[in-house]
């Protein structure tokens, strides 16, 4: 049972960062005049969403196996918000606030 939640887990977060990589790819061929700050706010994703899908991936675990679930999954989605700011060029301050938006 613990192998089919890790592999569902495992599985979402592969989909979330492919359609992430997907929309990163698109999106600055598609504005290329835009500035990186304008960049961040208009592909900024929905707050709250990827903290709400890896609580409901952890959702059936509990205790400790819950915890270390939650973080695995909330460092992937800090690291795929990582490579969607690297993506899209975005530096300095912008890219700490574009990160910390995406992944919390």
């Amino acid at each position: 049972m613990k192998r089919l939640v890790v592999a569902l887990v495992s599985a979402t977060s592969l989909l979330v960062s492919v359609a992430a990589f997907a929309q990163s790819t698109s999106t600055p061929a598609a504005t290329p005049a835009a500035a990186p700050a304008q960049e961040s706010t208009s592909t900024a994703p929905v707050p709250g969403a990827k903290r709400a899908a890896c609580q409901s991936a952890a959702k059936a675990l509990k205790g400790q196996e819950r915890h270390d679930q939650m973080q695995l999954c909330m460092a992937q989605a800090h690291l795929d918000c990582l490579k969607q700011a690297i993506d899209q060029k975005i530096v300095g301050p912008q890219r700490k606030d574009f990160v910390k938006s995406c992944a919390s």
